[in-house]
């Protein structure tokens, strides 16, 4: 129910200033290129795409790696286990952008840039 509010407050007010969630984040393997996900788009490793637990397909957000100061906005295309310890899962451009593929992991802000999905 909390995650209504939120998406009914980020519509109404420009949240972009607002810090949403800070944690782990991950990218995708090179061998999930080209498979489905679960918003049925084909993965692109070349694209800035991200999978998060509960955000709309579409849902676009700016990632900030805190060790760096990198950024890059992503757009939501795929979910994540509700089970893991991470906050999102990026695609290898996006981590490429933030400067952390050879780390495997990097602690993230995320700030929701606007929550209504593509077409």
């Amino acid at each position: 129910m909390n995650w209504i509010y939120l998406l009914l407050f980020v519509t109404l007010f420009n949240t972009s200033d607002v810090i949403f969630q800070r944690g782990k984040a991950s990218y995708y393997a090179q061998s999930m290129n080209g498979r489905r996900t679960a918003s049925g788009e084909r993965y692109c490793s070349d694209s800035l795409t991200a999978a998060h637990v509960r955000l709309p397909f579409g849902t676009r957000v700016q990632v900030r790696n805190i060790k760096n100061d990198s950024l890059v906005v992503v757009r939501i295309t795929d979910r994540m286990a509700a089970s893991t310890t991470r906050i999102i899962d990026l695609s290898w451009a996006a981590a490429k952008k933030l400067n952390f593929v050879r780390d495997g992991l990097a602690q993230v802000e995320l700030r929701l840039i606007d929550s209504i999905p593509q077409k």
